[in-house]
């Protein structure tokens, strides 16, 4: 095998794990809190706490790869990650399980940026758009798998057995790292550590203020968190222009391609985990479902990906991606708006239908968003570029579950549980259309690549 495609192969495993431990693990939710005495916001905490090591480790993943080497930086990812998996699986009291979660978020978040880095770095121009498609394949497919097995493994075993189950998958990334990456000699770079500070407590108190606002009675709690959160975030704005090599190179951001499919993912893979999330608690808990039953409905959405993706990597070159964005995303926004009339009458077939429609849209969406974000960058900004677009990737998740739990939560007050549920589906539906307001600033040239307009 050539080296590039072992390189990427190391890569995408380390990405599938990251992905079955972001949706695999929502499947046994509500096991965790009905064994651990927690409330459905407060359990959320256990997919948030993993996210939210994701997202801190990831501003500094590359400063470390260039420190201590790519090879030694992605076995070290796959070790901690491994342990985290451990302490996780053996945890018996809800803060442990958070932080143990936390901790292997932190492992996950190693491994991401560099590997992508690695990867695109040996994959040119037209070329990574094949590779984005392997990337998003697993993007989509593995999380569309792995509840459908993690509900077997709730169902028939314990809910923490999906944490030990990575343990051997993790292990096999590390070896393969072991074995296949080169050592190369690297420019090591002072880290810039007041940036990490003001990045750090920024995302990390945002991401709590979102979450404890889910919670009725933690308000004030969660807006000094939020107003914490947003005053270090505009402190790190200020501070960054004038840095040469910032932690977190938020110019990437000038460009169009990058900019829209930032709010792509926040539209589509960030709405739908949010969405999902919701309806794992609304199968099981209002209309009796099992794990397994409830799982198996992402393999509807990764039958839809798949094509969708297959479709969209054979048109991106012929046809753009402003028209790839449009079918995406309203097939996506009409899957969550079929899937808020179900629990009344004709539940099964238009669940079948909500999650064929999200999943082609999703499909759609998130392969032509990870094969436009950085089709302009070269190899001295591909660094940068894909830590953004990494940490974005990790926010999307997390935001998107935090509000739309909110909005679940906040209705709840007002009406039925059910109805709560069907509404918050119809507002996310329209939530996931919010990108058509700005998809006018792509447009098209002959040689079939993407610019922004000229102003």
């Amino acid at each position: 095998m050539a080296y590039r495609y072992r390189i990427a192969l190391i890569f995408l495993i380390g990405f599938f794990i990251d992905c079955i431990n972001i949706f695999m693990s929502a499947i046994s939710l509500p096991d965790i809190a009905r064994e651990l005495s927690v409330s459905a916001s407060s359990v959320v905490w256990v997919a948030n706490s993993y996210i939210l090591g994701l997202t801190l480790i990831i501003p500094i993943s590359n400063w470390l790869a260039s420190q201590f080497g790519a090879r030694l930086t992605i076995i070290a990812s796959m070790l901690v990650f491994s342990l985290g998996a451990l302490l996780s699986g053996t945890a018996n009291e809800f803060y442990s399980l958070v932080t143990f979660r936390f901790i292997q978020g932190v492992g996950g978040g190693l491994l991401i940026p560099v590997g992508q880095a690695l990867t695109f770095n040996l994959f040119k121009n037209k070329e990574r758009a094949k590779i984005s498609t392997l990337v998003m394949a697993v993007a989509l497919i593995a999380p569309a798998i792995s509840p459908t097995i993690g509900g077997i493994i709730v169902d028939h075993a314990s809910w923490r057995w999906v944490f030990l189950c990575n343990i051997p998958f993790s292990l096999l990334t590390a070896l393969l790292a072991l074995l296949w990456i080169r050592s190369e000699e690297t420019k090591v770079k002072r880290p810039d550590l007041k940036g990490l500070m003001l990045v750090s407590i920024s995302l990390a108190t945002i991401l709590i203020g979102l979450s404890l606002y889910a919670d009725a009675g933690s308000k004030l709690k969660s807006l000094l968190f939020l107003i914490i959160g947003f005053v270090f975030a505009m402190a790190y704005l200020q501070y960054y222009q004038d840095k040469s090599d910032p932690i977190l190179d938020l110019k990437m951001l000038h460009n169009i391609y990058m900019r829209f499919s930032v709010l792509i993912y926040h539209a589509v893979p960030g709405v739908f985990t949010g969405v999902n999330l919701l309806s794992i608690f609304f199968l099981q808990d209002e209309l009796g479902w099992s794990a397994e039953q409830t799982g198996s409905l992402m393999i509807l959405y990764a039958t839809g990906s798949f094509f969708a993706m297959v479709m969209g990597g054979r048109l991106y070159n012929r046809i753009g991606a402003q028209p790839l964005f449009l079918s995406g995303l309203l097939l996506h926004s009409s899957g969550i708006a079929v899937l808020s009339l179900a629990g009344n009458t004709l539940t099964l077939p238009l669940l079948i239908i909500a999650y064929l429609l999200m999943g082609m849209g999703g499909g759609i969406s998130a392969n032509t968003a990870q094969t436009t974000a950085m089709m302009d960058f070269d190899e001295e900004q591909l660094t940068r570029a894909s830590t953004i677009w990494n940490l974005n990737r990790q926010m999307s998740f997390s935001i998107g579950a935090a509000f739309f739990t909110l909005v679940f939560n906040l209705l709840q007050q007002y009406t039925t549980d059910m109805s709560a549920y069907q509404l918050t589906f119809l507002i996310a539906s329209v939530v996931g259309l919010s990108p058509l307001l700005l998809i006018k600033k792509l447009t098209q040239k002959k040689d079939s690549l993407w610019y922004p307009k000229e102003s």
